[in-house]
This record gives C-alpha cells, structure tokens and sequence, in this order.
C-alpha cells in the first residue's frame, strides 16, 4: 500500500518547509479582513506561519503579508493580528511535541 502523501506549506516568517498541520494558517477574507483561521478551511487568500510568535513578526517587518495577501497591511491591522494569533497558539499547537523548545532571547 502506498504511503499517504502530506501536503507541505512553507511558513511566510521563517521560510521553512513544514507539513501543513503543523502551521497556523493566516487568511484575508472576501471582507479583506486578515485574520488567523484556526480550522484551515475559511474563505480567502490564505498564507502559513509557524506557530512561533517571532515568524508572524518577521514576516510583518518584511513585509511579508502584504505580499502573500496582494495587499498592504495597516499597523492597526497587524496589531490585530499579533493578539487573535497570540490568541490560538495554544490550540493551534496542542497535541504536539516540538523537542526543538528554546528559551526566549528577549
């Protein structure tokens, strides 16, 4: 029997090739709202970070979501999103091991 393939996504932050549930998907609604989608299936343009705070504050001082969504991404907008982030991280991470835990360097 073959092996089940596992869809890869790459994190927007980070640049890193994971396996899909392992990253939290952010997505720009049809509203043109950007929001975490804690099911992985909400309508819109969506892109992957990895569940590290510090990937979604790469990928906003790069500019990264701007990119990834087609559109420019306010200040208010990605302090929105650092809190509704911060927010599922717990449930977006639970159930897993990730071993490669490193103390924060401030």
């Amino acid at each position: 029997m073959q092996q089940k393939k596992i869809p890869m996504r790459s994190c927007i932050g980070c640049g890193r090739n994971r396996p899909k549930k392992e990253l939290v998907r952010i997505v720009r609604t049809p509203e043109g709202e950007i929001v975490p989608d804690g099911t992985g299936r909400a309508p819109g343009r969506g892109a992957y970070l990895c569940s590290d705070p510090e990937c979604l504050d790469r990928a906003i001082r790069r500019k990264a979501l701007g990119r990834a969504f087609e559109t420019e991404v306010p200040p208010e907008a990605a302090e929105r999103l650092k809190g509704s982030f911060e927010a599922i991280l717990p449930r977006a991470d639970s159930g897993r091991s990730r071993g490669t835990e490193a103390p924060d360097a401030g």
